[in-house]
């Protein structure tokens, strides 16, 4: 198995609040490296993040469907897997490529659970493609830090989750529209990120970077950062890579 967990796919664009079907981002190579990857007229299924919301879940398969196809990347079929059609996880092994969507992190995190995804994937040989949540719902044990305003002050939401297990890494993605945001009257990064990342390390992503894990190990391209016990620390820049595991 390869995996790709990336900060932000691409592949669309917001046009008078409608997807709109672009090339995957090309930055630090990251089309590259998936075309590069790419099993011809691959049997594709896409894994959602929230399964209940139908409507963003078809509306991003349609784009995708697209846009894939414009960034040189054939398929034979393309599936979803929601909870109108959890059948489509019952036997991973016939798709070349998973692909897991981004959304809010615990939703995900359960409908992984609800599918068995975990136990499907230690066999699986093919690709797995993850961006934003889906990445992060990679790790062993998942950094859920919260994202829904009342989050933050709930005593009882939980911030960390088993994961799928195929990285150690704590990724964070999008850090650079998250830095400056705030939520339930704190700073997202400084007062909540950083207690969080006492004992831990996250690595902070910015859209367009992205890690490729295979046999030989773990390696960082893109612009990125270390948070760990409460220290940020730059390393990686754009145009580079960093050998991570």
């Amino acid at each position: 198995m390869t995996v790709i967990l990336t900060s932000s796919l691409g592949g669309a664009f917001r046009e008078n609040g409608i997807r709109v079907p672009s090339v995957l981002i090309e930055q630090n190579g990251l089309l590259d490296t998936i075309r590069s990857l790419w099993p011809s007229d691959a049997g594709v299924l896409m894994i959602c993040a929230s399964p209940d919301d139908h409507e963003k879940n078809d509306a991003v398969l349609s784009c995708l469907k697209r846009s894939f196809p414009m960034s040189g990347l054939a398929y034979s079929e393309f599936e979803l897997c929601d909870d109108r059609n959890k059948k489509a996880a019952e036997d991973i092994s016939r798709f070349d490529v998973i692909i897991l969507m981004g959304g809010h992190v615990p939703t995900q995190n359960q409908f992984f659970v609800d599918i068995g995804l975990r136990e499907k994937l230690k066999d699986y040989s093919g690709l797995v493609i993850a961006w934003s949540a889906g990445s992060m719902n990679c790790a062993e044990l998942v950094y859920a830090g919260p994202e829904l305003p009342g989050e933050a002050l709930d005593p009882d939401y939980k911030r960390w989750l088993p994961g799928l297990g195929l990285t150690k890494t704590n990724i964070y993605p999008h850090f650079q529209s998250l830095r400056d945001e705030m939520l339930d009257g704190m700073r997202l990064t400084e007062d909540i990120t950083f207690p969080d990342s006492m004992g831990h390390e996250f690595i902070a992503m910015n859209d367009g970077s992205y890690i490729v894990i295979d046999e030989l190990g773990e390696v960082l391209y893109g612009e990125s950062y270390s948070i760990k016990d409460g220290v940020l620390k730059l390393i990686c820049n754009d145009g580079g890579s960093i050998k991570l595991v």
